[in-house]
């Protein structure tokens, strides 16, 4: 292999660059989307909250309701049983969230601290692998990933009283952080460097 050809890690950044800067405008969109909902989630964060709760008890209803049909759809078949046990295991999380999305916000603000602790490692790893290749705006990137440890810090630290407001709030902070990485970084690709 010579000097000038290009690795397969270089190759793939530039493909990267090269999407982002075809789609500068539909990152560009789905950035403001993110800062106008994270927006609303700072200014109401109960009501985010309760609504967060009430999505994920739908979510878990209609997945465990489909995996139920599946599995007596297929029938008696290999994992009948684990597949019976998990879709009720599911209907049964939909239903207590959605009949008690207050008592919910608990268990779901401790899948909010890992869901933090996860993407934050990602974004910052992210990141630092493409500082180079991404955009000149890949800093926005690093700094969106400190902020999500940042926050999954803070709502550990003030549990339980945190789980009343913190999935509202931190998520809306969320998105206002990603959303203004996904505007910086469409902008900068709007016109990328030669």
């Amino acid at each position: 292999m010579t000097i000038n050809q290009p690795t397969d890690a270089e190759r793939l950044g530039r493909a990267v660059a090269g999407a982002i800067h075809k789609h500068w405008g539909l990152f560009l969109a789905e950035g403001i989307i993110l800062v106008l909902l994270g927006v609303m989630a700072i200014v109401l964060p109960p009501i985010a909250t309760i609504a967060i709760t009430l999505i994920i008890g739908w979510v878990f209803l209609f997945s465990g309701a489909a995996g139920l049909f599946t599995t007596f759809y297929v029938g008696r078949g290999p994992g009948f049983w684990w597949s019976l046990v998990s879709a009720l295991i599911s209907i049964a999380a939909g239903v207590i969230l959605l009949a008690r999305p207050i008592t919910g916000t608990l268990s779901l603000t401790l899948v909010l601290i890992a869901f933090f602790v996860i993407e934050g490692i990602a974004t910052i790893m992210y990141a630092v692998d493409h500082r180079n290749t991404l955009s000149g705006r890949w800093g926005w990137m690093l700094v969106s990933g400190i902020v999500d440890l940042i926050l999954a810090a803070i709502i550990f630290a003030g549990l339980p009283a945190t789980a009343a407001w913190a999935l509202g709030l931190l998520v809306g902070i969320n998105m206002l952080f990603g959303g203004s990485a996904l505007i910086a970084m469409a902008l900068a690709a709007r016109h990328p460097a030669a």
